[in-house]
């Protein structure tokens, strides 16, 4: 017998129900009856001598009722009764009326038949009827595998928690489990008990449920931007436990091996490229969206994309008011992963459906369909450091699961940062290398990626913590005294990695410098197959284009492939040339602004890079006169020739190709908006200007066999020209480059800049029976900039030029490059 209020209310039980249910049924009684209040419920309370629940104010009966073995009860309302009857009564008593019938049914907790398991492979593996477990953690005194429901993980609820034996489950410092049962819409993770003394390196704690390193679909939340429960920007995560049947047709897909000097990369970001309205996109911002528009890339003659990072990552890392825009900074580019083996599943359009797997299948329809148009897919990866941050961020999972090995630690436990980031990955110790070894084989043979361009990657070449010969070498090495973070001359990982059977065949390129002070470009450890983002590329082409004195010769090298840097058994292919990234201005603002525009970000224009070897072309700002206007068109496509028309692989920046703006802000790390989405309504606006201009130059490239050595250029090819044929002006105050280039399918072609401020008249050289005819000239408007076969005019474009080309010369206005075409004079009408 039970009495809430003024109602006296009889139970019939017969097996346990826990309390929490019984409530439930009392708020259905409550609806139903719309009438009773019954606040007392809550002064039930346990009894501990007779494990049973009680009323606090019972009218001294004694009565109570037992929960424990509740399975069903019913509940009848006794006329009249307050504060509490006496006696009981049965379903058939006259004074009882059944205001309502509940049969509650025992929550049925999951089955698992739990074995012993294999301690390898890692992560979670479906076979045989089930899945096995395994994970690394060599501080850990007792580890708890979490079983967790779609449902229960927006509860924050574990459903199933299942403690691993160390001495039937764990092997070495690895604990494993194979289960067999019912993981339909199951997630998992782990609790690990040990030590927590971060001045040791040690940060266990059992109330945390953390995500497996090698987990290989992250789910939390389902929407990009979206908060989790109660607003929380770091929700619960788990991963998902595989089965058996995910399978995918790859429609015979296989690796498309393109030569890395043919290669034409296009960086860009997946939620950027479709995001934006004007993409008219059927999924916008997912990677489904990108194929959508993968002709486009096709068009563009992009035979590469190198995709900004989209292993899992939390947008809301950075999530706050922008007061500036009105709206929330995020953390749109995807620099701080959170696990490296699962997409991220906010850039698919199915979220996280059946527990990530529809996701990851996406990526793989991304990657089959980019292949079918002989488009390869390299992926920006940054195991420089994770999402945890430093002593002060979020215990997600390496933090919690090995502390002391997955993060380069300072003697006291502090955070080594050369990455600027919070905290170091301890790329070179044993069990990290193989884990980014493990990852990267797992995206090129699951999921049939192309290559990686490794983000910050002269940190994977430096020393990790407790550091020793022994350790790394299998014996001592008399005089070793590296320290933490040292760089090393034949780093582990990358050793690793380029003997590697199935990586060494892939494409792998390293950003080779990190915010430590480590600076590798043209020293990266390359084993003859590493490529590098050519920074100094970058700085010096910017410096020239511009009219920066001092810079002729080092441009020249820039033009050959910089030999000066990839000498030495290395090849101009490894040269990753680039005027514009994601980090820094845009092609359009790289001609538009002087300094930089970063107030939006809402940091009082206090970040991103200042020294940006940018020029204005005279007025700051997008609102200009005409004439400043027609220089930066000439300067944009003066950066594009350059980058065509040298030796090394090309890589443009997503939207360059139509001259996106974003305001002169050079650090849009944070903008969720159309600051960083790709506008196709101005890309069509420029259809038939700079965009085409960029399609032609592609295109020529593509088809002369010159322009993508397998080595650097000789003088039995190369000619160098200055305003008279073959003498070149390297003095310090030229501003004016020229090169002939002997091409087996083009003939010769004939080169020039003319970057100073003042026009010039050019010398060419001779070639008896053949006449120099113009196809490129970047000073004139559209289409006359490229003379294509269908430009309508073609022939008097080039008639307006005779009298200068019978005379063997050709005139350059300041600020413009040209290309020539050797003709047979019997060609000419």
């Amino acid at each position: 017998m039970v009495y809430l209020e003024n109602h006296t209310y009889e139970i019939e039980s017969h097996e346990h129900i826990s309390f929490y249910l019984l409530v439930v049924v009392m708020e259905l009684t409550q609806i139903a009856t719309h009438s009773l209040l019954y606040p007392n419920w809550r002064n039930l309370k346990l009894c501990p001598k007779k494990d049973c629940w009680n009323h606090k104010q019972r009218s001294g009966n004694g009565n109570s009722f037992n929960l424990k073995k509740m399975k069903s009860f019913v509940i009848r309302e006794k006329d009249g009764g307050r504060g509490g009857g006496n006696g009981s009564s049965s379903s058939s008593s006259s004074n009882t009326e059944v205001i309502e019938t509940v049969v509650i049914e025992k929550p049925k907790l999951p089955i698992f038949q739990v074995f012993e398991g294999n301690p390898m492979p890692f992560g979670a593996t479906a076979k045989d009827g089930g899945v096995n477990f395994a994970v690394h953690s060599s501080g850990a005194v007792s580890a708890t595998l979490c079983l967790i429901s779609l449902s229960d993980l927006q509860e924050n609820r574990v459903t199933k928690k299942i403690h691993l034996d160390p001495l039937l489950n764990k092997t070495g410092d690895v604990w494993h489990a194979f289960l067999k049962g019912d993981f339909e819409n199951m997630l998992y993770g782990y609790m690990f008990d040990g030590k927590f003394s971060p001045e040791e390196g040690h940060c266990y704690d059992s109330s945390r449920i953390l995500l497996d390193p090698y987990a290989k679909a992250v789910v939390s939340r389902g929407e990009f931007g979206a908060l989790g429960p109660e607003e929380n920007c770091w929700p619960q995560m788990a991963g998902m436990v595989p089965a058996s049947s995910d399978e995918f047709d790859w429609e015979g897909d296989l690796p498309l091996m393109n030569p890395q000097r043919d290669l034409v990369i296009y960086e860009m970001h997946v939620r950027g490229f479709t995001r934006h309205d004007s993409s008219r996109s059927n999924f916008p911002g997912t990677y489904l969206g990108v194929v959508e528009k993968l002709d486009h890339l096709k068009e563009l003659g992009v035979n590469c994309i190198e995709l900004m990072p989209f292993q899992e990552y939390n947008e809301l890392e950075y999530f706050s008011y922008n007061s500036v825009l009105g709206n929330y900074k995020l953390n749109f580019w995807g620099y701080s992963t959170i696990n490296y083996f699962s997409p991220m599943l906010r850039y698919s359009s199915a979220g996280i459906r059946n527990c990530g797997q529809d996701a990851i299948n996406e990526v793989k329809i991304l990657v089959r369909e980019a292949h079918k148009r002989g488009i390869e897919v390299l992926m920006d990866v940054v195991f420089n450091h994770t999402a945890e941050g430093n002593e002060k961020g979020p215990t997600l999972s390496f933090r919690g699961v090995d502390n002391s090995v997955y993060y380069m630690l300072a003697p006291k436990g502090e955070y080594y940062n050369y990455s600027g980031c919070g905290n170091t990955f301890n790329c070179n110790h044993p069990v990290v290398r193989q884990f980014i070894v493990d990852c990267l084989r797992y995206w090129v043979e699951e999921m049939h990626v192309d290559g990686f361009r490794f983000d910050l990657a002269a940190i994977l070449t430096r020393s990790s913590s407790l550091w020793d010969a022994v350790n790394v070498y299998g014996n001592s090495i008399e005089g070793d005294s590296l320290t933490t973070g040292t760089p090393l001359g034949s780093p582990p990982l990358i050793d690793m990695i380029s003997n590697d059977p199935i990586l060494r065949r892939v494409k792998l390129i390293a950003e080779a410098w990190d915010t430590g002070g480590l600076y590798q470009v043209g020293m990266f450890p390359h084993w003859g197959i590493w490529s590098e983002w050519n920074g100094k590329y970058r700085d010096i082409v910017r410096q020239f284009i511009k009219g920066t004195d001092g810079f002729s010769g080092a441009f020249a090298e820039c033009l050959c492939g910089s030999p000066n840097l990839y000498q030495g058994g290395r090849k101009p292919w490894n040269s990753i040339n680039f005027v514009c990234a994601h980090d820094g201005f845009t092609l359009a603002d790289l001609v538009t602004y002087n300094n930089k525009h970063n107030l939006a970000n809402g940091e009082d224009n206090n970040d991103g890079e200042t020294h940006n070897n940018s020029w204005n072309c005279g007025q700051e700002g997008e609102f200009a006169s005409l004439s400043v206007k027609r220089l930066r068109k000439r300067q944009m496509r003066n950066f594009f020739l350059c980058l065509m028309v040298s030796q090394g692989v090309p890589m443009i920046y997503m939207g360059d190709e139509y001259g996106h703006t974003k305001g002169g802000n050079n650090n849009t790390y944070c903008h969720d908006n159309y600051i960083n989405y790709f506008r196709w309504d101005k890309k069509e606006e420029s259809s038939n200007d700079f965009f085409r201009f960029c399609c032609l130059m592609t295109k020529f490239r593509q088809e002369c066999e010159s322009l993508g050595l397998d080595d650097f250029p000789t003088a039995d090819r190369l000619q160098w020209h200055g305003h008279s044929p073959g003498v070149p002006d390297w003095s310090e105050t030229s501003r004016f480059v020229a090169f002939s280039l002997i091409d087996s399918v083009k003939g010769e072609i004939y080169l020039a800049f003319n970057t100073s401020h003042l026009p010039v008249t050019v010398s060419l050289p001779e070639r008896p029976g053949y006449r120099w005819e113009p196809l490129v000239d970047t000073s004139k408007p559209a289409p006359f900039d490229f003379l294509s076969d269908d430009v309508p005019e073609k022939a008097t474009a080039i008639t307006q030029f005779s009298h200068f080309l019978d005379a063997n010369m050709y005139p350059m206005l300041s600020y413009s490059s040209i290309i020539l075409l050797l003709t047979p004079e019997e060609d000419i009408d």
